[in-house]
């Protein structure tokens, strides 16, 4: 990350970690207290409102996106779907002490993750922890029971009556999960190569 007088857009200027896959930095957009759903605007580089949560469910974990990656045509074709869901690689970190604030950045070890598919969509939800956790931090995998609650969560948090835009395909490990960073950075080095 170069040096400069203005705020890096959260998206573009900030690296995804010299040492990603493995360790990644994390864009935070959303915590587990909030009811309502924040995004970064693609353009301005803010966090904005995109919506409430429809229903009583919140975020299980901290909630963001790996800078400088891309849901583009590799992810797409990594998934087995016909396009990528055209935002940033979403990803989940679970940190023992609670973290009440967005617009952060931390840094997170990469240990899974779950192919989600959204309007047929491939939306990749990378699971990680938080570096130097105390409890979480040198964990290979989450409980099962904290893994439940994050599907859970992604497979609700779209539902409407009589339809579900969202299913998740598969549950996978680090490997994979490392192999979906990967691609998600070639699909932004492919599609932002003049990005600053």
């Amino acid at each position: 990350m170069s040096h400069s007088a203005f705020r890096p857009h959260p998206w573009h200027g900030l690296s995804p970690g010299d040492r990603a896959p493995v360790i990644v930095t994390a864009y935070i957009e959303i915590t587990p207290f909030s009811p309502v759903k924040y995004e970064v605007d693609k353009h301005s580089g803010f966090l904005m409102v995109d919506r409430p949560q429809r229903f009583s469910a919140l975020p299980p974990t901290l909630y963001g996106f790996v800078p400088q990656t891309y849901c583009g045509a590799k992810i797409a074709a990594l998934a087995g779907t016909e396009r990528g869901d055209g935002d940033p690689l979403d990803i989940c970190v679970v940190s023992e002490r609670p973290i009440d604030r967005a617009d952060i950045i931390l840094r997170a070890r990469v240990i899974g993750g779950f192919l989600m598919v959204d309007k047929g969509e491939a939306d990749d939800k990378i699971v990680a922890v938080l570096v130097g956790d105390p409890v979480f931090g040198e964990v290979t995998a989450l409980p099962p029971a904290l893994m439940s609650r994050l599907r859970h969560y992604f497979e609700t948090y779209k539902l409407e009556p009589g339809r579900n835009p969202v299913r998740i395909d598969a549950e996978y490990g680090a490997e994979r999960a490392h192999e979906v960073v990967r691609t998600a950075m070639r699909d932004y080095a492919d599609s932002f190569s003049s990005a600053p």
